[in-house]
């Protein structure tokens, strides 16, 4: 079976430098996209300004606290199929705000099966014994139910997601592209 048998990869492709191309022309795309979306509001108040795109590197909970922040970050994530982090914690964010109890306890099971259940979807990278403890906790389920795993899954992004986000073309093309709209005035 010739088709089992592993071939080697060509010689004349260079997989850094077409991964920087494609990745440079992300950043380029979505920065223009961003741009048209975010600088299009006729109050200049509600435009995306460089400053306030420089504040994004001076933490997670400041670019989360962005709706323009929060918008960039999910959409580099999703361009690296690594969405379920921030998916699982904006869900977990909407979840705390439920008050009836019969809405609570559908949308937890939702949860659980999303990105808590093993093989989930979406499943996040959350230890046994937390997993296990959201299982129960879902029985009957309260406001603080998805709690730890949400620390978990925030501590993640802290550490792994958001510093990748800050040295992206993406995160770095709006920023060079925001710095030349100011210096044109």
């Amino acid at each position: 079976m010739p088709g089992l048998i592993p071939q080697p990869l060509p010689t004349d492709v260079n997989m850094d430098k077409d991964d920087f191309r494609r990745n440079k022309t992300l950043g380029k795309n979505l920065m223009c996209r961003l741009k048209c979306m975010f600088t299009s509001s006729s109050a200049p108040e509600s435009r995306l300004s460089l400053e306030d795109t420089q504040q994004w590197s001076q933490s997670l909970e400041r670019l989360l606290g962005s709706k323009y922040g929060m918008a960039t970050f999910r959409t580099f994530l999703k361009s690296e199929f690594s969405d379920e982090n921030i998916e699982f914690w904006l869900t977990c964010e909407d979840y705390k705000k439920i008050t009836s109890s019969h809405k609570m306890s559908s949308k937890a099971r939702k949860i659980f099966e999303q990105f808590v259940e093993a093989e989930s979807p979406k499943e996040i990278n959350i230890d046994y014994h937390t997993r296990e403890e959201i299982k129960r906790n879902v029985r009957s389920p309260t406001a603080e139910c998805f709690d730890e795993a949400q620390k978990i899954v925030f501590g993640l992004m802290e550490r792994d997601s958001y510093p990748r986000f800050l040295r992206s073309e993406m995160y770095k093309t709006l920023l060079e592209s925001l710095a030349a709209d100011d210096a044109r005035g």
